[in-house]
């Protein structure tokens, strides 16, 4: 079965993923996430991958969003005709770009409201019943699995940012916040996968959360999940799995939150000379294709009710007016 053919099953499948498999998928992926070429990932202290990607500066970027369990688009952007009829999938395999995810896998959010307000209530009966949170954990760990697969077949072209809803285990502390919006999310997670498929799967999905990097720097652009809460030197970023206090303030910054100079001294001293770089993040909602801020630097394009990518040239400034593609537009 071609990889294409996997990802459309994958992308329809309506059962939870057997947990064998999936564990040893998981395992094969945290040990490319830890060792990945040091041009694209340098060392940190641990030996390990860093907390930064720098991706081939020839090639262009598509930075996607945040994806909160959204598989079919995640499948319909990989069948996007991005280069006349060539698609993303094949542009890939043909190693002529680059993909950037921003982080948050898991959760689906306003669209499946109703469904996690039945959840909660299977969460308290103790999951006697769990249609509704099996439908949530079907789409979410079906999700990630794409991703993943894309990961093993392109693994210097694949990256995948940590978001803050990267927090398997619900924990408050190193970095993380525990997570909720329309109900217990972050709890109603942990607690269903715990009881169906294990603490042993529970605890290797969380190694490869923390083996995930949380800044790109581009030819270009730079990028995180969220905006950056302050000025981070090179090797903080490099060294971000590290510390609590850089992982939180790239994945949790609110909007107006980071002093309004803070992009424009990381453009500055990451992509100098660069006229029209610009710092690209999720995490936050817009409700048109993009939103500026920070001088007209720094650009959110998580759309949630639309799905907005953003195409970046590595030759030219990027114009959000030509480079932002609605995809929900597309299919």
């Amino acid at each position: 079965m071609s990889l294409r053919d996997e990802l459309r099953a994958i992308s329809s499948r309506t059962k939870l993923p057997n947990k064998d498999q999936y564990m040893r998928l998981l395992g094969r992926t945290i040990t490319i996430l830890e060792h990945e070429d040091s041009q694209i990932r340098p060392a940190d202290s641990t030996g390990l991958s860093g907390g930064m990607v720098v991706p081939d500066p020839q090639l262009p970027t598509l930075i996607v969003p945040d994806l909160h369990a959204r598989r079919d688009l995640f499948f319909s952007l990989l069948e996007y005709p991005l280069f006349g009829e060539i698609t993303v999938l094949t542009a890939l395999e043909e190693g002529r770009i680059t993909l950037v995810c921003l982080g948050d896998a898991l959760h689906a959010e306003r669209r499946a409201l109703a469904r996690w307000l039945i959840a909660w209530e299977e969460y308290l009966s103790g999951w006697k019943k769990h249609k509704a949170m099996s439908e949530e954990m079907i789409e979410g760990l079906s999700l990630i699995e794409m991703v993943m697969r894309c990961k093993g077949a392109f693994p210097n072209q694949v990256h995948f940012l940590k978001g803050n809803h990267e927090n398997i285990m619900n924990e408050e502390g190193n970095g993380n916040h525990a997570f909720m919006k329309f109900a217990h999310e972050g709890e109603m997670v942990r607690s269903f996968l715990e009881s169906r498929m294990g603490t042993d799967f529970l605890q290797l999905y969380a190694l490869f959360e923390k083996r995930l990097p949380l800044f790109v720097l581009g030819n270009t652009f730079l990028a995180s999940h969220a905006e950056p809460a302050r000025f981070f030197t090179r090797e903080e970023l490099i060294e971000a799995r590290n510390s609590a206090e850089v992982m939180l303030g790239l994945t949790w910054t609110a909007n107006g939150v980071a002093d309004q100079e803070t992009v424009r001294h990381m453009i500055e001293s990451y992509v100098p000379d660069v006229p029209g770089a610009v710092y690209f993040a999720g995490h936050r909602p817009v409700s048109g294709a993009y939103a500026h801020n920070q001088h007209n630097n720094f650009i959110q394009i998580h759309n949630p009710e639309g799905f907005n990518l953003a195409f970046v040239p590595p030759d030219r400034p990027f114009t959000p007016e030509k480079d932002i593609i609605n995809l929900a537009q597309g299919v």
